[in-house]
C-alpha cells in the first residue's frame, strides 16, 4: 500500500506488533510508514505531514552526503571499518600479499597502494564469505530454509538480495556494519526464501525470527551511508 502526500510517495507497511506510527527515510531515499493493523489513511497522512519538514531534511541531508563521501587516501594511520569498528592503515615495505589484516590492523604493502582499493574490496568480499556464510548457516537453521549458497559481490545501493535457485547475494560493504546490523541483513534476505516481497506475512516472520529487527532497520537507514567511501 503506498500514501500520496504532496510530492511525497511512502510506501506503507502494518504490522500486528507495532503500538505507534514510524517513518524512515531509507538509504535509498525512498520513504516507509511502518503502522499497526486497521489505522486509517487520514490517520496516516496527518502524521505524515507532521513530520514533513524531517523528511525532506532527511533527503536532503542523503542527498548532500552521497556528493560529500570522503574517499580514503590509503595513507599511514588512515581508519578502515570491519565489522563496525576502525582499524588503522599501516603502510609497509615487504610482506607476502598486498593487504593482511592482523593484530587489529591493515597491513598495506607500499608497492600495491596505486591498487589499494581494489585490495581492500577483495579483502571484504573474501572475509565475507566466511563471516556471512556462518551467519546465513546459523539463522537458516531457525528460519527452517536451505539458500544455495552466497556470493559477495558489489550490489549497488542494496545490502542484499535473493536471488534465483535459493542463491543469497551480498554487498562486500556489509562487512563494513557492524555485526549486529550485518545480520539484520543476513536474515532480511534468508526471509525472502519464505516471502519474495515485502508483505505484511514477510515482516511478520522477519519480526518473529528478529524481534528487534526494527531498531537494526532503523539504524541502516539513518548510519549505512557512513560506511561508504572505500
Amino acid at each position: 500500500m503506498t500514501l500520496e502526500v504532496d510530492d511525497l510517495t511512502i510506501t506503507v507497511r502494518e504490522s500486528p506488533r507495532r503500538k505507534t506510527l514510524r517513518l524512515t527515510v531509507e538509504r535509498d531515499q525512498s520513504l516507509v510508514l511502518s503502522a499497526p493493523p486497521g489505522v486509517g489513511m487520514p490517520t496516516l497522512e496527518a502524521f505524515v505531514r507532521r513530520k514533513q519538514a524531517w523528511v525532506y531534511q532527511k533527503l536532503a541531508e542523503k542527498a548532500l552526503m552521497q556528493k560529500q563521501i570522503r574517499q580514503k587516501s590509503y595513507v599511514q594511520g588512515e581508519g578502515f571499518l570491519y565489522l563496525g569498528r576502525h582499524h588503522r592503515l599501516n603502510l609497509v615495505d615487504e610482506q607476502e600479499a598486498a593487504l593482511q589484516w592482523h593484530h587489529g590492523r591493515f597491513h598495506l604493502r607500499r608497492d600495491a597502494r596505486p591498487d589499494a582499493r581494489h585490495h581492500f574490496i577483495r579483502w571484504y568480499s573474501e572475509r565475507g564469505k566466511q563471516w556471512l556464510w556462518q551467519r546465513v548457516r546459523m539463522f537458516a537453521a531457525r528460519l527452517e530454509v536451505e539458500p544455495a549458497g552466497i556470493r559477495v559481490q558489489d550490489l549497488g545501493y542494496r545490502w542484499g538480495s535473493c536471488g534465483k535457485g535459493d542463491m543469497l547475494y551480498f554487498h562486500w560493504k556489509t562487512m563494513l556494519l557492524p555485526a549486529r546490523i550485518a545480520e539484520y541483513v543476513v536474515v532480511h534476505e534468508l526471509v525472502h526464501l519464505h516471502e519474495p516481497n515485502h508483505s505484511e506475512m514477510f515482516w511478520s516472520r522477519l519480526e518473529r525470527a528478529m524481534p528487534d529487527y526494527e531498531s537494526r532497520k532503523q539504524w541502516l537507514a539513518e548510519h549505512g551511508m557512513d560506511v561508504e567511501g572505500i
